[in-house]
């Protein structure tokens, strides 16, 4: 199937290039693939909304009932103890802190009202397809896609529902995955786009959200945390947002560069949610809702170049979280608009591709990762330094200082061998406050079709008991949010054992694993999480 732009990703940044092109030329063929069930489905954020790429992409979007209106009434920021919680004045907090002009909102239903725009446009979108294998021209440029093989079992062989995939090809192909785009991973790689950056940076994110008493909800409230449960040394903090409906969005971030293998990022969210000043909110509500996905932090260091023949990266699969402001759905937008702007210029005027960095460097989603370079890497030196120098950095120098500090590690390097690290107790889960994992899955909607290959792989299958077991106590027990990995007795033996069934597609383990020795890539289409109002 041959289309003009074929895109993959039916995100805030996918859909947002997929608007502005037909914006540009209605007689553009234009295809979106979705691997998700349905538009939405695996999108999970925060998310206060700043609207400014939105106001650009479609002024009328009041007008046009866009999921848009929580407006951010207060904020609180508290650092806390075991016990205790210190109220720090927001006034205070740099200006990409503050949120008063923002909005309280479901980017997964957001992101279902984008594609009922695009779609009004004639963007044909394709959701429960994944797009599993990058096609090249002669000269090596990206010609499109296939979509992977339906009904195939674990062994390999086509089951009686077989459907071989499709070939889609572009002129122009926009990759626009998220977060570790397993194909916009591969394209890095190949083109060496990250020639000269830095390594990549990542923090898992987790969300409930809970139901709560009218007396303890506060429509439009915005509390952000530091400190407990966490230590000094690693980077993390919570978000609590009061939505719609007496409902609250409650999540918390750790960095993927901590140091303790033993620490379970899942248990130490559940962990916070027993500190006093959190427990008063939920306790006597709901939970209704949950989900896990990594996060990309590296910002402009890590930033790799973002054309390649044939091809753009755009949004989350290149890296254009603004990770101090905690947003990243205004640039993912805003990438995907110069990048159909760029596309246009290339079909119609035959410019190159590599205009596209040239926009980006002149447009304000560039001044505003500029500004926000220093601040991620300034956390390795603790919470308390970090804190002090982004206050010095955004506050005082507006994020100018003549220096731009450096990610040193990649996430996957910075483990501690297991025996020189302490052991992390975490109590049991009441049910109450707190869950495990098995209950938290099930809140998730995740499914796959039974009998399909592993879609996480493993380059040495012996190396997680030969030596991640035995060096790091096997870390992928702890750091996968759904507990997909466990280490299980047969005969007497520990077995590495994967339930990919349970997988929510975060992609924590393809970044974490000490080796790289696991890799993520696509299951079959329609397959993973079905969040709702995530």
């Amino acid at each position: 199937m041959d289309y003009d732009v074929v895109i993959i990703g039916g995100g805030p940044s996918g859909l947002s290039t997929a608007i502005k092109l037909k914006q540009l030329d209605p007689e553009l063929n234009v295809c979106l693939l979705e691997k998700a069930s349905e538009i939405g489905a695996h999108i999970l954020s925060g998310n206060v909304f700043e609207t400014r790429a939105l106001d650009e992409l479609l002024p009328n979007w009041k007008e046009l009932n866009a999921p848009v209106k929580t407006k951010v009434s207060k904020e609180k920021f508290l650092f806390l103890s075991k016990t205790k919680s210190l109220s720090w004045p927001t006034w205070l907090l740099p200006s990409v802190q503050q949120n008063h002009k923002n909005y309280i909102i479901s980017l997964a239903n957001l992101c279902r009202w984008l594609a009922e725009q695009a779609e009004a446009l004639g963007v044909e979108i394709f959701p429960g397809f994944s797009a599993s294998e990058i096609l090249y021209n002669e000269d090596g440029s990206v010609k499109g896609v296939a979509t992977q093989d339906m009904g195939i079992d674990k062994e390999g062989n086509k089951k009686d529902s077989f459907e071989p995939g499709i070939e889609l090809l572009g002129k122009v192909t926009v990759f626009a995955e998220g977060c570790r785009g397993h194909l916009g991973k591969e394209l890095i790689k190949k083109f060496n786009l990250d020639e000269g950056k830095d390594p990549q940076q990542y923090g898992i994110g987790f969300k409930e959200i809970w139901e709560v008493d009218e007396k303890k909800y506060h429509q439009g409230m915005v509390m952000h945390t530091a400190g407990w449960p966490l230590d000094n040394n690693t980077y993390g903090g919570s978000f609590m947002y009061h939505a719609e409906n007496k409902q609250i969005f409650l999540g918390y971030v750790i960095g993927l560069d901590y140091k303790n293998p033993h620490l379970s990022p899942f248990d130490e969210f559940q962990r916070f949610k027993t500190h006093p000043a959190i427990k008063s909110i939920i306790e006597g509500g709901k939970r209704i809702s949950y989900g896990a996905r990594a996060l990309i932090e590296g910002g402009l260091q890590s930033l790799p170049r973002m054309f390649m023949p044939g091809a753009l990266l755009v949004g989350c699969d290149a890296g254009t979280l603004n990770m101090p402001k905690i947003k990243g759905s205004h640039t993912a937008m805003k990438s995907g608009m110069i990048a159909a702007e760029t596309i246009f210029e290339k079909l119609k005027e035959n410019k190159d591709l590599s205009v596209y960095e040239d926009k980006f460097k002149k447009s304000w989603v560039y001044k505003e990762l500029y500004e926000a370079r220093n601040v991620k890497p300034s956390f390795t030196w603790g919470l308390i330094l970090g804190i002090i120098f982004t206050g010095i950095d955004q506050i005082l120098f507006r994020g100018k200082l003549p220096f731009t500090l450096k990610h040193k590690h990649a996430d996957h390097e910075t483990l501690k061998p297991a025996n020189e690290m302490p052991k992390i107790d975490y109590p049991k889960p009441d049910g109450v406050i707190t869950f495990d994992k098995t209950s938290s899955v099930y809140l998730t909607g995740t499914n796959h079709i039974d009998n399909q290959p592993v879609h996480l792989q493993l380059k040495d299958p012996n190396l997680p008991i030969n030596y991640t077991l035995e060096k790091f106590d096997e870390p992928a027990q702890r750091y996968c949010p759904v507990g997909v990995y466990e280490i299980q007795k047969e005969n007497n033996l520990p077995k590495f054992v994967i339930n990919s069934q349970n997988c929510i597609h975060c992609k924590t383990c393809d970044i974490k694993e000490p080796s790289q020795n696991i890799t993520w890539v696509t299951p079959e289409g329609g397959g993973g999480p079905k969040y709702g109002n995530m």
